[in-house]
């Protein structure tokens, strides 16, 4: 079998869990990790979690797909500030459940102690109009001091998710791929073939089985900003140091699947 097929294979083989036994699943300190790895790895990686770990299944489906617009200033304030390291730093997106259709205007802030917090409203589309009138710029300005009348769209993603949550219910796997970008500034388009993205949100420092996994498969952590990355793929004109040597190691991982 292909990577797909044993991707497939291995996670029909999970105990399921459904939505809403996700959502009384809180992780009140939560801390957050990001691996980064290819397809062939996360065949092997479903195979060990096998035993301890259910997958969220929604209307009998164990992969989730979603569309995620990013919004920026013209001069890509909030790309630079995660360039050039700053802390606390911002994100505005617009990301959809394509198969609930449900869509949410979010706004992620990390702090100077590489924690993660988001907040969010629900809006009806991706429509720049429909955000608006959903209070979008007061949403957005009372978090970044930015509106919809100063800010763009800029890139687009789409991707395939599979989220699994292990059996003490201490931890979840959000495990990305198939991520494809559009960028709105350029119109340039990129994939990222076999590449995986893996993030690890847990209680704090509680004992969490996949770290061993992770382990044994020498998958190592590796910070993974889709918008930063995606935008970098598609905007030649950007500053992109920081992210230069990170492109080498995805690369690395991935082989001749990710574009140069």
């Amino acid at each position: 079998m292909n990577s797909d097929a044993t991707i497939q294979y291995w996670l029909g083989l999970l105990q399921p869990i459904s939505l809403d036994e996700m959502s009384g699943i809180k992780l009140m300190n939560r801390t957050d990790t990001k691996f980064v790895t290819n397809k062939a790895k996360l065949a092997q990686l479903l195979e060990l979690t096998q035993g301890q770990y259910f997958a969220q299944q929604i209307e009998g489906s164990r992969i989730a797909n979603y569309q995620t617009t990013y919004w920026d200033t013209p001069l890509h304030r909030f790309f630079l500030e995660h360039h050039n390291g700053r802390a606390p730093r911002q994100k505005i997106r617009v990301r959809t459940y394509l198969d609930s259709d449900t869509t949410f205007l979010e706004v992620k802030t990390k702090n100077n102690h590489g924690r993660t917090k988001k907040k969010r409203i629900t809006v009806p589309s991706q429509e720049r109009q429909d955000v608006v009138d959903a209070g979008g710029s007061e949403f957005t300005q009372k978090l970044t001091g930015a509106t919809f009348d100063n800010i763009l769209p800029t890139v687009q993603n789409q991707f395939q998710r599979i989220t699994l949550v292990n059996y003490g219910k201490t931890e979840r796997l959000t495990i990305d791929f198939n991520v494809a970008f559009h960028n709105y500034e350029t119109e340039h388009d990129a994939q990222t073939g076999q590449l995986v993205i893996i993030e690890l949100k847990r209680d704090g420092n509680v004992f969490s089985p996949v770290l061993d996994l992770l382990r044994q498969l020498r998958i190592k952590p590796s910070g993974f900003s889709k918008y930063c990355i995606g935008s970098v793929m598609t905007n030649a004109s950007l500053k992109n140091n920081l992210f230069k040597e990170k492109l080498v190691r995805i690369r690395k991982y991935v082989g001749s699947s990710f574009p140069q």
